[in-house]
């Protein structure tokens, strides 16, 4: 699972040749869940309210980025790290 950040124990990864549409995939302890890129609404699994905050929090900031992101994923190139939520 390539990460692409961290940030208050919340890990960011997005796969390679991963499905439409464009998403990243959330773990936070046993919470798992996936976000869409554009709309950052949640497509599956589950995440705490607070988790989820955090985490479209983050992804508004970084929409442009997480784009390129999984670009380059669907393209077998290395993916680029994204600043933590500070």
């Amino acid at each position: 699972m390539p990460e692409v950040s961290r940030f208050f124990g919340i890990i960011i990864a997005l796969f390679y040749n991963d499905h439409q549409p464009p998403h990243f995939h959330v773990r936070y302890g046993e919470q798992k869940a996936i976000v869409t890129i554009d709309s950052l609404m949640l497509l599956r699994g589950k995440l705490s309210p607070r988790v989820l905050g955090l985490v479209v929090e983050w992804a508004s900031l970084h929409q442009e980025e997480l784009r390129e992101n999984w670009n380059l994923a669907r393209e077998q190139k290395p993916l680029k790290k994204i600043d933590p939520l500070e």
